[in-house]
């Protein structure tokens, strides 16, 4: 199977979920979960949070994750599997990112923007998945 078919055959297996478990890694290597907010855009899974939490952190020391369909509280659905992830700089996909996750999650979206602006919680950002199409892992 080619990459390009085993990345859509990967990116099927989140389709209709509402979250997912982003496991990302210390500097030590150990693995930190966390369940996520996310949305496929052309062929790549994105992360909404802020850019002063752990996770997003994580990954611009590492740039490593692996993720997996999951329940509200993070339980997997499926298999893990490996990501290259980074930081979105670019201002015009995060604005289709935007309207992505307010068509995605409707107003509880609209809420979670609302509260943060109103607590003044700082700068958020985007993290790009981009699913390595090679062995699953559990």
């Amino acid at each position: 199977m080619s990459d390009a078919l085993a990345s859509d055959a990967l990116l099927r297996s989140f389709a209709g979920q509402r979250y997912i478990n982003l496991t990302t890694f210390r500097r030590d290597g150990r693995a930190v979960a966390t369940p996520v907010w996310f949305v496929v855009h052309e062929g790549r899974l994105y992360v909404y949070t802020e850019a002063a939490s752990g996770k997003a952190k994580r990954v611009r020391a590492n740039g490593q994750a692996q993720i997996a369909p999951s329940d509200v509280r993070g339980r997997p659905l499926g298999p893990f599997v490996p990501a290259g992830a980074r930081q979105v700089r670019e201002e015009a996909l995060r604005t289709r990112l935007e309207e992505a996750f307010r068509h995605k999650y409707g107003w509880q979206y609209r809420l979670f923007a609302l509260v943060a602006a109103l607590l003044r919680r700082g700068e958020h950002v985007f993290i790009e998945l981009t699913l390595t199409p090679g062995a699953l892992t559990n």
